[in-house]
C-alpha cells in the first residue's frame, strides 16, 4: 500500500523524474498551456504553484530558487514580470487541470494544464 507516499514514481529513477519535471514546469511557463497525460500534469501542478508563489516574493533569493528549478532565464525573467504579477491577489489554485479522454496508441488519460 502507498499511505503518505506523496511522489508519484511515474515508471522513472528519481534523476529523470526530476529532469521531466524540471522540462515541464519550464514549458508551462513559457506556453501557459501544456497538453500531457494525467499523471504527469498532477505531478507537475504542485511545482509550478510552487514556482508562482516564488514570483509573488519577488526578492533575490526567490528568483535563485526559481532559476534553481527553471533554467531558462528567460522564462524566470517571464515567471517574476508577467505571470506572478496577474496572480498577485490569488492565494492558490493558479493551475487548471481539464481532462481529455484517452490517448488513440496506448489509452493514456490525457489532460491540459494551464494557468488559470
Amino acid at each position: 500500500m502507498r499511505h503518505r507516499r506523496k511522489v508519484a514514481k511515474l515508471g522513472r529513477t528519481a534523476s529523470h523524474r526530476d529532469a521531466m519535471l524540471r522540462n515541464m514546469t519550464t514549458d508551462l511557463l513559457r506556453h501557459e498551456k501544456i497538453r500531457t497525460t494525467l499523471a504527469k500534469a498532477k505531478a507537475v501542478r504542485p511545482v509550478a504553484e510552487r514556482m508562482i508563489t516564488l514570483g509573488k516574493k519577488d526578492t533575490l533569493h526567490a528568483r535563485r530558487r526559481a532559476a534553481r528549478w527553471v533554467r531558462d532565464p528567460v522564462v524566470v525573467r517571464k515567471l517574476f514580470s508577467e505571470l506572478a504579477p496577474r496572480y498577485g491577489e490569488r492565494h492558490g489554485g493558479y493551475t487548471r487541470i481539464t481532462k481529455l479522454g484517452s490517448r488513440a496508441g496506448d489509452r493514456a488519460d490525457m489532460a491540459i494544464i494551464e494557468f488559470v
